[in-house]
């Protein structure tokens, strides 16, 4: 299956190392970030779990649930929090999803068969409120991800959803953005952008972050 943004996150019932996860209720009125990870008891992947774990807090600031996949079953992801905790410092809190039907695997095409054709690749989708896919992103499985980039592109997300603007090359939360094109009356551009704006070229105008 083939997803594309602004396409409905397709929905699920899974177990997990939490219980039954429901997946669009367990969204519920918050953005989510699913994760897949190639296998359980390997390197890369508990480096991933123990990191997110000690970011959770700001994946809770912006309002956003994480939650994890892998083709194992419960008893063995459960075997595996004894380990990230003791080698990365930090429990697990937050759920795994069992997947060893490969259900949702199939689900979020997250087996790319000319890589391997058992094993999910580190596929990461950003889903919002109204259960939208925002942003897709397939890493190889011998390259961990980056997650302030992940955070960085959250952080844009929620900015341009409810201000006119986008946000340039190398962006973080703080710098100047970049007013839509579409935005030409002087009025509406005075009203929505108070702290001014400068005219690069007539459809490049930066603008400090309205939300600051």
């Amino acid at each position: 299956m083939t997803l594309r943004l602004g396409d409905t996150a397709p929905d699920f019932t899974q177990d997990s190392t939490d219980g039954p996860i429901h997946f669009h209720e367990w969204i519920g009125d918050s953005w989510a970030v699913l994760f897949s990870h190639p296998k359980d008891f390997t390197p890369v992947c508990t480096t991933e779990l123990g990191l997110v774990s000690r970011l959770k807090p700001e994946f809770e600031k912006r309002n956003v649930k994480v939650i994890a996949l892998s083709v194992d079953d419960v008893a063995s992801h459960k075997g595996w929090a004894g380990d990230i905790e003791e080698t990365q410092g930090a429990a697990l809190n937050f759920p795994i999803l069992a997947d060893p039907d490969r259900k949702v695997s199939d689900l979020y095409d997250m087996i790319h068969p000319n890589a391997n054709n058992t094993l999910t690749v580190r596929s990461v989708f950003v889903i919002d409120p109204n259960k939208k896919l925002r942003l897709t992103l397939t890493y190889p499985a011998s390259t961990g991800r980056n997650f302030d980039e992940l955070l960085r592109v959250i952080d844009s997300l929620q900015l341009t959803d409810y201000h006119s603007v986008a946000t340039p090359a190398n962006w973080t939360d703080g710098g100047d953005c970049v007013i839509v094109p579409s935005l030409q009356d002087p009025e509406v551009l005075k009203e929505k952008f108070p702290k001014g704006y400068t005219v690069l070229k007539p459809y490049l105008r930066m603008t400090p972050q309205p939300n600051r």
